[in-house]
C-alpha cells in the first residue's frame, strides 16, 4: 500500500491527535481514584481489598463485557458516533460520581463510566486503521496509546493540586446532591469538561473502510462469524493478548498503590508524591510508548516480521529487572527508578494494537480491539491493583508491607509477559508469512 498524500496524512495526524486527548480523557477520569485512597477509606469505611475493587473491578467489569458488544457494533457501524455518545457518558458518570452516597452507589457508578470509556479504543484503534498505510501504523496508535499514559500522570498531577485546595475536613452543599464530601469535588472538576471533548471529536470524518471482506461476501459479519474469524488466528492473537494484559497488570497496579506506598512507607503526603511520580509516569510512559511504536514500526521496514512482537517481550524484561526497585533504601533513589519501569510497561501498547490489526480484516478489527482490551482490564486494571491489595491484606497481614507486594507485582508480570510474547513469535511469524504481508 503506497502512503496517502502529504495533506491526507496531516488530516490523518489531526485524527490521531484529537483521539488521543479523548484518550486522555478517559484514562484522567479512571485513574483519580489512586490520590484518593485515604479519604475515601476513611468516610467510607474501607479496606484496601474493597479499594482495589473499586479502583479496578467496578470499572473493568462493565469496561471489558460492553466493549464486546460495542466492538461489534463499530465494525458494522459509524465508529465517530459511536466514540461522541461515549465520551459524552463516561464524562456524566464521572460527574455523578461527586454525588454518591455509599459504597455500593460508587460502585455503579464506576461501572457507568466504564460503559462509556468501552466505546473508545475499539473504534478508535479500527478508525486509525483505515487512516494509515502498515509502515506507519504502529506510530499512529502508539501516537494514540500515549494518551493512556498522559492521562495517567496528568491525574496524578493535576489530581495533587487540585487536592491541596479542597476543603479538610466537613462537608460541602452542593446542588441537587446537597451535601458531598470535599474529595468528591474532583469528580465534577474532572467529569464535565471531557464534555468538551465529545464536541472536538465531531470535527473527525468516519473514513471509508479498507481490508473488508466484501470479496468474500460477508460484508458484515455477524457477531459469530467474527468470532470465527478471530479465532483462526488464536494462536498468535491470544499470545499478544495475554502478552500486553501482563504489562496493564504491572502498569495498573502501580498506578494504583505507588502514591500509597510513598505515604505509608515514607510518609510523603498526596499532593508531594501525586506531583512526583505523575511526572515521571507523563514523561517517561509517553516516551516509552512513542519508542516501542518506533522500534516496532523501523523492525517492520527493515524484514522483521514480527517486530511488533519483539517490542513486547523487550518490555517484558524491562518489567522483570525493575522488581528491585521497591527494595532501595532511599525514597528519591526509588521514585527516580520507576522511570525505568513506567518506560517498559507502556513499551509495547501501541505495537502490539498494532498487531491486532494487521491480523484481522477490517470488519472484524474493533471485535478483535475489544476483545484485546477485555484482557487488558481484566487482567491489567482488575488483576494489577487487587494483586497488590491482596499480599497485603492476605499474605502478608501488614499495611506497612506494601512494598513487597509491588515487588511481587513486578516478578509475576514480568515473567508472564516475557512467557506470553515467546510464545507467539512463530505462530505470529506463520500467519503473515501465509499472507506475504511484509
Amino acid at each position: 500500500m503506497s502512503d496517502p498524500q502529504p495533506a491526507k496524512l496531516r488530516y490523518a495526524w489531526y485524527v490521531v491527535i484529537v483521539l488521543m486527548l479523548a484518550n486522555v480523557s478517559s484514562f484522567i477520569d479512571r485513574q483519580i481514584l489512586a490520590l484518593l485512597v485515604g479519604p475515601i477509606k476513611r468516610d467510607l469505611h474501607l479496606s484496601d481489598t474493597e479499594m482495589s475493587l473499586l479502583m479496578g473491578f467496578s470499572f473493568a467489569l462493565f469496561y471489558t463485557l460492553f466493549g464486546i458488544f460495542i466492538g461489534h457494533f463499530a465494525d458494522k457501524f459509524n465508529r465517530r458516533n459511536i466514540i461522541i455518545a461515549g465520551v459524552t457518558m463516561w464524562s456524566l458518570m464521572t460527574a455523578l460520581c461527586g454525588g454518591i452516597k455509599n459504597y455500593t452507589q460508587f460502585f455503579f457508578a464506576r461501572m457507568g463510566v466504564g460503559v462509556g470509556e468501552a466505546t473508545l479504543s475499539p473504534s478508535a484503534y479500527s478508525l486509525i486503521s483505515d487512516y494509515f498505510p502498515p509502515s506507519k501504523l504502529s506510530r499512529a496508535l502508539s501516537t494514540y496509546s500515549m494518551g493512556v499514559f498522559l492521562g495517567m500522570g496528568l491525574a496524578i498531577v493535576v489530581g495533587a493540586g487540585l487536592i491541596s485546595a479542597l476543603p479538610t475536613e466537613g462537608m460541602v452543599q452542593i446542588p441537587i446532591f446537597g451535601s458531598i464530601y470535599p474529595w468528591q469535588l474532583m469528580f465534577f472538576y474532572i467529569g464535565l469538561p471531557g464534555l468538551l471533548i465529545a464536541f472536538l471529536v465531531m470535527s473527525i470524518k468516519e473514513p471509508d473502510r479498507k481490508e473488508t471482506l466484501e470479496q468474500q461476501k460477508i460484508a458484515k459479519p455477524s457477531l459469530s462469524e467474527a468470532l470465527k474469524i478471530i479465532w483462526q488466528n488464536r494462536s498468535a492473537y491470544s499470545a499478544i493478548v495475554l502478552g500486553t494484559s501482563f504489562t496493564a497488570f504491572a502498569n495498573y497496579g502501580t498506578s494504583a498503590w505507588v502514591p500509597t506506598y510513598f505515604n505509608r512507607t515514607f510518609d510523603w503526603a498526596m499532593p508531594v508524591i501525586g506531583l512526583k511520580f505523575g511526572l515521571i509516569v507523563t514523561i517517561f510512559s509517553g516516551l516509552g510508548v512513542l519508542v516501542g511504536g518506533w522500534l516496532a514500526d523501523r523492525y517492520v521496514r527493515n524484514g522483521a516480521k514480527a517486530g511488533r512482537v519483539y517490542v513486547g517481550i523487550i518490555s517484558g524484561v524491562g518489567i522483570l529487572v525493575s522488581a528491585g526497585n521497591f527494595l532501595l533504601g532511599n525514597p528519591d533513589l526509588i521514585l527516580l527508578s520507576l522511570a525505568i519501569p513506567a518506560f517498559f510497561m507502556a513499551f509495547p501498547l501501541g505495537a502490539a494494537a498494532a498487531a491486532v490489526q494487521e491480523l484481522m480484516p477490517n470488519r472484524v478489527r474493533a471485535l478483535a480491539s475489544s476483545i484485546f482490551l477485555f484482557f487488558i482490564n481484566m487482567v491489567g486494571m482488575g488483576g494489577g491493583p487487587y494483586v497488590v491489595a491482596f499480599f497485603t491484606d492476605s499474605v502478608f497481614h501488614d499495611e506497612g508491607m506494601i512494598r513487597y507486594s509491588l515487588v511481587a507485582l513486578y516478578l509475576i508480570g514480568g515473567v508472564a509477559t516475557i512467557l506470553c510474547f515467546w510464545l507467539g513469535l512463530k505462530p505470529y511469524q506463520r500467519i503473515l508469512a501465509a499472507r506475504a504481508v511484509v
